[in-house]
């Protein structure tokens, strides 16, 4: 019994590997952004907080004064919501959640090391008024996963500097 369990072990981890699976590493962020300033549109929105912990994680210390300092501005940080369907009585059936960041990357200096920069991510649900309650969760899950998604890019992008 304990054979097959090992063989079994053994044989996923080949296949796991065999595939190009791998953990994501730790972003090898520019040295100049070891002290770093975020200037953000909106600095309490959830992209705002993920992007900070994200860049935190990756060893930045995130500052709120410009003292030798890098900056990331994100000038755009907008999340809409647009009507993407309407069914037969004209009562919404879907809607479109669209996230945009717009963000560029200064040293302590003012010089530009990443220009503006532009992601945008969207997604679609389904709106049902007999279940409001679900499709507001949903909306709230989907701007979350938005925030989140957006900001991890946003790291993988300025861990792409000099490279």
């Amino acid at each position: 019994m304990k054979l097959n369990r090992l063989l079994l072990l053994l044989s996923f981890l080949v296949l796991v590997t065999a595939c190009g699976f791998h953990l994501q590493s730790r972003a090898e962020l520019p040295p100049e952004m070891a002290r770093t300033k975020l200037a953000i549109q909106s600095p309490y929105s959830e992209f705002a907080r993920r992007l900070e912990s994200y860049l935190e994680q990756n060893g930045v210390q995130v500052v709120t004064v410009l003292e030798d300092a890098a900056v990331l501005e994100v000038p755009v940080n907008i999340m809409r919501k647009e009507i993407q369907s309407i069914d037969d009585n004209a009562r919404v059936r879907e809607f479109l959640i669209r996230h945009i960041v717009k963000f560029r990357l200064l040293d302590s200096k003012g010089n530009e090391l990443i220009p503006l920069q532009s992601f945008e991510q969207s997604r679609v649900y389904s709106f049902n008024k007999q279940d409001i309650l679900a499709a507001e969760r949903e909306s709230e899950f989907l701007s979350n996963n938005l925030s989140d998604s957006l900001a991890r890019m946003v790291v993988r992008r300025l861990g792409t500097y000099g490279k």
